[in-house]
């Protein structure tokens, strides 16, 4: 039997994600991003097997690895998603997308070494374009940057090029 799903209104988390940037920005003076969280764990991950290496490399040097608000920023919408997800209803632990099984079958494996390669490619790509989708997205639109527009564009059609080739219907 079909049971309509209690989601979140887009226009409401929309609005609320508005709201929480420009909270974000006029009480610590930061703007959303996501892209160097992910480098400055794998730097303090690294930290604690070869320090001295870490300590070499020239992007350590001028950005201490370290917990800050970027990742905390990360964890907050890991924590954000998951209490929409329980508010509404649809929360549900899944190895392996339906999409993906109905595409590819249910080998774990096989999605885990597309997944983290798929990974390494973007986040080359967030590097040259100067950041994530996030930060692009929400931060530098809101600001009327037309390299963020411009990058926003990119990922999107890079985005739509790739489910296209990927989940293709024949």
């Amino acid at each position: 039997m079909y049971r309509k799903k209690n989601y979140w209104s887009p226009y409401i988390a929309g609005a609320l994600s508005g709201v929480l940037l420009v909270v974000s920005v006029w009480l610590v003076g930061k703007f959303f991003g996501a892209s160097t969280s992910f480098v400055r764990i794998a730097g303090l991950i690294e930290k604690s097997f070869a320090p001295s290496h870490v300590a070499s490399l020239a992007y350590f040097q001028a950005k201490t690895p370290k917990i800050e608000w970027q990742v905390m920023f990360v964890f907050g919408i890991f924590l954000g998603s998951l209490i929409a997800s329980l508010s509404s209803k649809t929360f549900k632990i899944s190895f392996v997308p339906t999409m993906w099984e109905n595409k590819f079958g249910f080998n774990p494996l096989k999605r885990g070494i597309v997944a983290f390669l798929g990974g390494i490619i973007a986040m080359i790509g967030v590097r040259m374009a100067g950041g994530c989708p996030s930060g692009h997205g929400l931060s530098g639109v809101a600001q009327l940057s037309a390299g963020s527009i411009l990058a926003l564009c990119c990922f999107f059609i890079g985005g739509l090029i790739s489910a296209n080739l990927i989940y293709k219907r024949r």
